[in-house]
């Protein structure tokens, strides 16, 4: 059921790419009279009419601005998965910062809405896993490190304000790995390495929800009366075999412990910062989610499926060729040492 029209909302994150194309989304609504954007940095991205406000969420200054704008929706979007950034500010900016902004939205009388972005990640990935995540299911192994612990403690912070507020509209969305032409993120850089490892005896499943697909979904929850927790992905899944031979890469199964040498070269050869543990265990395990709910509230389907995300990924970013030989030869014998 749609909602009364957001009058003022508020994009967290609005200086990352998935932030401001959401923001230039939801300003082009004319039920939405005003969209302001807050980050600790400038953006880079032409904003159109979104207002820029630079504030720290991790500060009361993000209250001053929900008081003084009488903001009523806030999408928060500034969730941190890179691990390029030091794992302490990376949990300060996701934890300590929903917690600012949530109590911020608390106080507010004109608080209506909220649309909370959370991650797949919550469920982790363990060779015990349901073949399929409902928004129901619990992890069979919690994810103990990373953005998918800040994400569940984030997801609690959020039913503790249900608590204290139980008028407010709250949606939750679990999303999948984000994939498209301008998307950069672990994975991403993952795939642009010279020679991409997997991790031996395993070929995990995969999903993705393209970037497109992703905007859309925020813009109709910001817009629409929708509370609960939501999982979104592309429909089906894909191998990491199948995805690495459609990239056209270069692949060497190797031992789990030997991803610490890999990453190693990563950071040489594809601007990585190593491989985070989830990032590991997504690699070795996989993930997929059921999104017949989001499916359900909205009355639509993601455009493009895990699939075609992944081609347009592809496409856009010119992958397709292998990786040099003399790189080849290199790393191969890199690995045949470690075994020796």
């Amino acid at each position: 059921m749609p909602a009364a029209a957001a009058r003022v909302v508020l994009v967290t994150g609005v200086s990352r790419f998935l932030g401001a194309r959401v923001a230039n989304t939801l300003q082009a609504d004319p039920g939405i009279d005003r969209v302001i954007g807050v980050d600790t940095v400038p953006p880079t991205a032409p904003l159109g009419r979104t207002e820029f406000v630079r504030v720290d969420i991790r500060t009361p200054g993000i209250a001053k601005v929900i008081a003084s704008a009488r903001v009523d929706t806030v999408v928060h979007l500034s969730l941190v998965t890179s691990p390029s950034a030091p794992r302490a500010k990376a949990k300060e900016l996701n934890v300590i910062g929903t917690m600012q902004l949530l109590a911020a939205c608390q106080r507010s009388p004109d608080m209506r809405r909220l649309v909370v972005r959370s991650s797949a990640a919550v469920y982790g990935s363990s060779a015990k896993d349901p073949a399929v995540f409902t928004e129901q299911d619990e992890p069979v192994e919690s994810p103990a490190s990373g953005y998918g612990k800040d994400a569940v403690e984030i997801e609690g912070y959020v039913r503790g304000l249900l608590r204290r507020r139980s008028d407010l509209s709250v949606a939750v969305l679990r999303f999948a790995n984000f994939l498209g032409p301008s998307v950069d993120s672990p994975f991403t850089r993952y795939l642009r390495m010279p020679v991409v490892p997997t991790v031996l005896g395993f070929d995990p499943r995969l999903q993705f929800v393209h970037e497109d697909d992703g905007v859309e979904v925020l813009r109709r929850m910001t817009l629409e009366e929708h509370s609960g927790l939501f999982n979104v992905a592309g429909d089906g899944v894909l191998l990491l075999s199948q995805a690495l031979r459609r990239a056209g890469r270069v692949s060497v199964p190797v031992p789990a412990p030997s991803f610490s040498t890999v990453g190693d070269v990563g950071r040489r050869f594809a601007g990585m910062s190593g491989f985070s543990p989830e990032l590991l265990r997504w690699l070795t395990h996989g993930r997929v989610i059921d999104t017949s709910a989001l499916e359900r509230a909205l009355d639509w389907r993601p455009k493009h499926s895990s699939e075609s995300a992944f081609a347009d990924f592809v496409t856009g970013q010119g992958l397709g060729r292998g990786a040099p030989l003399q790189v080849l030869d290199r790393l191969t014998g890199l690995f045949q040492g470690d075994r020796r």
